[in-house]
C-alpha cells in the first residue's frame, strides 16, 4: 500500500472495496520461499474473517497443512495510467511527471483451513451466493446433484482468514490542486480502459 496517508482510506471503506472485488492475491511464507494464491473470497457475516476455498493441489494447502501461518490479501480495484501530457501546467513549466492512480486495499491475519463437508459446502454456498445475488435466477449450490458436489468438494478444501488488520489506498491525485485534478479527469475520460472508472472516482472526490 502507498506509504502516504494523504490516500489511506477508512476501515468501512476498505472493506467495501473487498467486497466489491473479491478476487485477493494471498501471500505467505512457505518453506522454500513466498508462496501465493489467487483465489475469491467473501465477508464473513460479522465481517471479521475472510471465506474461501482453494484446492488440495494447490501449495497453499500443501504448505500450510496443520498450521496457522500469517497471510496477506491484496484487492485490486479500478486503476489508470496518468500521463503527465493530462496536467495543464506541463504547457507552462514543464515540471510533472507521470504517476498511476489506483484504489486497492490490503488484509493481514492467520490462515485456518477446514476440511469438513459442511465447511467446504459452506465456503462454496457463501461465495456463489454473493456472486448471484444480482442475477435473475442465481444459482444455488442446491440447484446441482447432492452426489456431483460431494464428488467436487473431495477435491477442495476451506479456509478462513482471521482478519487482524486492514489497509486501503485510493490514489486519485490528492496531492494535485483542482485545476491539475481536473485535467486528468478529462484526460482519463478520454480514454478507454479503466480510465473513465478511475475519472469517476476523481469526480465524487472533488463534488
Amino acid at each position: 500500500m502507498h506509504p502516504s496517508s494523504l490516500f489511506h482510506t477508512d476501515a468501512n471503506e476498505v472493506r467495501a472495496i473487498i467486497a466489491h472485488n473479491p478476487l485477493a492475491t494471498i501471500a505467505m511464507n512457505g518453506p522454500d520461499g513466498p508462496i501465493v494464491a489467487v483465489v475469491p473470497v467473501v465477508w464473513s457475516e460479522d465481517e471479521t474473517r475472510l471465506i474461501g476455498h482453494i484446492g488440495r493441489t494447490n501449495a497453499f494447502w500443501t504448505a500450510a497443512e496443520g498450521t496457522t501461518p500469517s497471510v496477506t490479501a491484496v484487492f485490486r480495484a479500478d486503476d489508470a495510467y496518468v500521463s503527465a501530457s493530462a496536467y495543464p501546467s506541463k504547457a507552462e513549466h514543464g515540471k510533472v511527471v507521470p504517476t498511476w492512480n489506483y484504489v486497492g486495499a490490503e488484509a493481514r491475519g492467520c490462515l485456518s483451513f477446514k476440511t469438513e463437508r459442511n465447511d467446504i459446502r459452506a465456503s462454496v454456498a457463501a461465495l456463489s451466493d454473493q456472486m448471484e445475488a444480482d442475477r435473475e435466477t442465481p444459482w444455488a449450490i442446491t440447484d446441482a446433484p447432492e452426489s456431483y458436489i460431494n464428488k467436487l468438494s473431495k477435491a477442495i478444501v476451506a479456509f478462513e482468514i482471521e482478519v487482524i488488520a486492514l489497509k486501503g489506498v485510493r490514489k486519485l491525485s490528492q496531492n494535485k490542486n483542482e485545476t491539475e485534478r481536473a485535467g486528468v479527469i478529462a484526460d482519463l475520460t478520454s480514454r478507454s480502459g479503466n480510465g473513465a472508472a478511475i475519472a469517476e472516482a476523481m469526480r465524487r472526490d472533488l463534488s
